[in-house]
C-alpha cells in the first residue's frame, strides 16, 4: 500500500504503459483518474480497476480538458497528489523530410505542449496543497535516438529538458518532477516506432537491447510506482532509463 490515500491522474491510461501504471497504482492503494481520448477503452480500464477509479475524457492538447480532469479529481476525492503525463504520439519511422507539418504539430502537441498545459493547470493546485508529484513518461529516444524518428526523438529530448527545468524551479515548493525513459515496448505505438510490425523488425529492435526483450507495461509501472511514492521523496529531476541496458 505504498500509495495509500494518494490521488493520481494518469493520462493515456486506456492502453499500454498508462493502463499498466493506473492498475499498479490502484493495487498500491491509490485512487485513479483514468484520463484518455479513447472513451470505450478508458471506461474498460476504470471498470477493471473498480471503485478506486474514475474515467475522464481528456485530450491532453486542450487546456479545457486538463481543467475538467483536475476538477473531477478534486470533486471526487478532494485533492490531487500525482500526475503521470503518459499520453504520447509518434509519426511512423521514416526519413525526417517525409513527415508533414500536420504530423509534426501533432507529435509536439501531444508530447510537449501537454506538459506545458499540465503545469499551467496542476502547479497551482500543488502549490495550494504545499506539494505534489509529476511523472513524465519520456523515452530512450530522448537519450539515444534511433534513425527515422527524428521529430519524435526531439520531442522526448524536450520532455526530459522540461522535467529537469521544472524540477529545479519547483523544488522549493515541495513539488517533485521526475521522468521515465522506457525503451520500445508492447504498446499501440510500437508499429509506428518500427515502421512496420514484422518478426524481422521486432528482432532488430530487440537486438539493440542488452537484456534481449522489449519493455512491458509492468516494467514501467513498477518504476513509476517507486518514483511517485514517498520512498522517493528526496528524488526530483531524475530521468530514469527503464530500457534493459539500451542506453549504456
Amino acid at each position: 500500500m505504498r500509495l495509500k490515500d494518494k490521488i493520481a491522474l494518469v493520462t493515456g491510461a486506456a492502453s499500454g504503459f498508462g493502463e499498466g501504471i493506473a492498475k499498479r497504482f490502484a493495487q498500491e492503494g491509490a485512487k485513479i483518474l483514468v484520463a484518455d481520448i479513447q472513451d470505450e477503452a478508458g471506461r474498460r480500464v476504470a471498470s477493471e480497476i473498480g471503485e478506486a477509479a474514475t474515467f475522464v475524457h481528456c485530450d491532453v492538447t486542450r487546456e479545457a480538458d486538463w481543467k475538467a480532469a483536475v476538477q473531477e479529481a478534486i470533486d471526487q476525492f478532494g485533492h490531487l497528489d500525482i500526475v503521470v503525463n503518459n499520453a504520447g504520439y509518434s509519426h511512423y519511422n521514416q526519413p525526417l523530410l517525409d513527415v508533414d507539418e500536420a504530423e509534426f504539430d501533432r507529435v509536439y502537441a501531444v508530447n510537449v505542449k501537454s506538459l506545458y498545459l499540465s503545469a499551467q493547470v496542476v502547479v497551482p493546485v500543488f502549490r495550494a496543497q504545499e506539494g505534489g508529484c509529476f511523472l513524465n513518461i519520456a523515452s530512450t529516444a530522448g537519450v539515444r535516438p534511433r534513425p527515422g524518428l527524428s521529430w519524435y526523438n526531439s520531442s522526448k529530448f524536450a520532455a526530459i529538458g522540461i522535467t529537469k527545468s521544472m524540477a529545479v524551479e519547483l523544488a522549493p515548493e515541495k513539488i517533485r518532477v521526475c521522468a521515465l525513459n522506457p525503451v520500445a515496448g508492447e504498446t499501440p505505438l510500437l508499429e509506428r516506432f518500427m515502421g512496420e510490425d514484422t518478426p524481422e523488425k521486432r528482432a532488430a529492435f530487440k537486438g539493440t537491447i542488452p537484456l534481449g526483450r522489449l519493455s512491458t507495461p509492468t516494467d514501467i509501472a513498477n518504476a513509476a510506482l517507486f518514483l511517485c511514492s514517498d520512498e522517493a521523496e528526496f528524488l526530483t529531476g531524475v530521468c530514469l532509463e527503464v530500457d534493459g541496458g539500451r542506453c549504456i
